[in-house]
């Protein structure tokens, strides 16, 4: 059997393994990309100092994404949360928290925030924001 070029016009077998093997290599470069990037930034986090200041919520938001899995009645869905506070500073910071502490958070709420780097540490409540619902009358 002879040596197949994989650039040959006709392609075949070697164009495949070309193809196949350029995927696979842009696959294990993508996921350790990704995974040399998590590193770094743990490992800048734990080198950050915790730092604890006075600041408000500012918003707060979710990203939900859904999965199937093999046939059409398995699903997996994931839900991640976001708040954003304004600093003593006039910085705005947004970090990834808890369900539970994303369904206790409101919009004005102030307190301290601790955090360290990227990473949210906790917010303690110092006075909560008053919504007040306009009802109308039937």
């Amino acid at each position: 059997m002879g040596h197949y070029d994989p650039f040959a016009p006709s392609g075949g077998p070697g164009l495949f393994a070309f193809f196949f093997i350029l995927v696979f290599l842009l696959v294990i470069g993508v996921f350790l990309f990704v995974l040399v990037a998590g590193l770094r930034q743990w490992s800048q986090n734990n080198r950050s100092p915790r730092l604890t200041v006075g600041a408000v919520v500012t918003g707060k938001r979710t990203r939900t994404s859904t999965h199937r899995h093999g046939d059409r009645h398995t699903r997996h869905t994931s839900t991640w949360y976001y708040a954003a506070f304004q600093v003593e500073s006039g910085d705005r910071m947004e970090f990834s928290v808890t369900g539970m502490e994303y369904g206790q958070l409101a919009e004005g709420d102030q307190g301290q925030l601790t955090f360290q780097g990227t990473r949210y540490l906790g917010f303690e409540r110092t006075s909560t924001s008053i919504h007040i619902q306009k009802r109308s009358l039937l």
